[in-house]
């Protein structure tokens, strides 16, 4: 899974700034894009991917249940994991901000960090794939997935990414999300063996 993601990263980043692509961002983001609804949006990324582990860790303490801090616990790595891999992969690649390397691209305020990929569509969609994995309920799935593609679509409309950003953040973020997943599966089975050979 990870050779993948690095092969799709180098495949896609130097085309990141096609003229296909700058024309997609320019149809997008409008001359003023301040607009409450998106830059709403956009904001929720950072407190619900936040609020999701915080949330499954109280309820589990308030009722004393194990499966639930479990699930805070698998929630908080995913969205480590993602943020740690986002920001190296920004530092890496170094790719400005698409308004600091082209005209008649508005943004709705002057970020310092690179652009891809794009953290707040990471974060959106490492949280939402591991909600969608850990209650496996389609009408939990359905929203959080709509949310995510919501956040890496503001994220456009308001001139911080080009559309390649947000495509490798929401890549980044699942893809972080299912190799938790993947780790805490494999912690369980090892956890398991031990309890057995012990008995």
């Amino acid at each position: 899974m990870l050779v993948a993601l690095f092969v799709c990263l180098f495949t896609t980043a130097p085309k990141a700034q096609s003229i296909a692509e700058l024309n997609t961002l320019r149809r997008i983001n409008p001359n003023n894009p301040n607009s409450a609804v998106w830059n709403n949006l956009s904001n929720t990324s950072k407190y619900i991917s936040v609020g999701v582990p915080v949330g499954y860790f109280v309820a589990g303490l308030m009722h004393d249940d194990k499966a639930l801090k479990q699930k805070a616990a698998y929630t908080a790595a995913a969205i480590l994991l993602n943020t740690a891999s986002t920001t190296l992969l920004k530092n890496v690649i170094k790719r400005e901000r698409p308004y600091n390397s082209y005209t008649g691209i508005f943004p709705d305020k002057i970020e310092s960090d690179y652009a891809f990929p794009s953290g707040h569509t990471s974060s959106a969609f490492a949280t939402a794939t591991s909600l969608a994995i850990a209650t496996k309920k389609w009408y939990v799935a359905v929203p959080a997935f709509a949310w995510s593609a919501g956040v890496g679509y503001s994220r456009i409309y308001l001139g911080q990414h080009y559309p390649s950003d947000v495509i490798m953040g929401a890549l980044v973020g699942s893809s972080s999300a299912l190799i938790c997943h993947w780790a805490t599966k494999q912690l369980a089975k090892r956890n398991k063996i031990k309890t057995l050979q012990i008995k």
